[in-house]
């Protein structure tokens, strides 16, 4: 199966996904399709541009999203010191 390119104005993502690694299996291919253009924030980057947004409206999403990250990195951090003490 083809690549697909999408172009999002200047940030081009080249998604491929083909048969060989996925075995042949249709519906592999897409699930992993799916998950490699969720990957590249293809559909987030056209959902932002639909819209003009304020830039203390960016601002602050970026803000939120990095504290969301923090916590997901901290949260991956507890866990793995937990599995090591366990172990």
């Amino acid at each position: 199966m083809g690549g697909v390119k999408v172009n999002v104005m200047s940030k081009a993502s080249h998604v491929k996904v083909t048969s060989k690694e996925c075995r042949g299996q249709t519906d592999r291919m897409i699930r992993r399709f799916i998950k490699k253009v969720k990957k590249a924030k293809v559909l987030e980057t056209v959902k932002d541009r639909r819209h003009h947004k304020k830039p203390s409206e960016k601002k602050k999403e970026k803000q939120i999203r990095a504290a969301r990250q923090r916590a997901r990195d901290e949260q991956k951090r507890k866990r793995a010191q937990e599995r090591r003490r366990l172990s």
